[in-house]
């Protein structure tokens, strides 16, 4: 069901300071900020050969990163995510299967344009999982 990982999400407390960490301690293409409202963050993607980081920032007051931060001060790694051909099919497959889909089921918007869906980290060893439809 799940195909390449597409990019590991890092929430920070200061978003251009790793973005610029990025840049010019490890030499990476660094993306510009792109607000996600429907989200709760602002986000960067890092351009690696074969994936993806993503940093995250609160975006407003109640953004879910901010919680986050707030027991993990100094940031750290927030969730995976995993591409899938089809999202629906992939969701209802993960149900029957017992997994919990976050919010109410259905698929937003994700920062690629593309639909996402969250799964309850309880039901993957601790673990945020993002799906994204490709």
């Amino acid at each position: 069901m799940i195909g390449r990982l597409n990019h590991v999400a890092i929430a920070v407390p200061d978003l251009a300071a790793a973005a610029e960490q990025y840049r010019s301690t490890l030499g990476a293409t660094v993306g510009a900020p792109q607000d996600e409202p429907d989200h709760g963050v602002t986000v960067i993607f890092i351009e690696l050969p074969n994936t993806k980081i993503e940093l995250l920032h609160p975006l407003g007051d109640n953004s879910p990163i901010q919680g986050f931060l707030e027991k993990n001060p100094a940031g750290g790694i927030h969730h995976i995510c995993y591409e899938v051909e089809d999202i629906l099919a992939a969701r209802d497959q993960l149900q029957a299967k017992g997994a919990r889909i976050l919010g109410n089921g259905e698929p937003k918007i994700g920062a690629h344009g593309k639909p996402v869906l969250f799964l309850h980290p309880k039901d993957f060893n601790g673990t945020l999982v993002e799906l994204e439809q490709v």
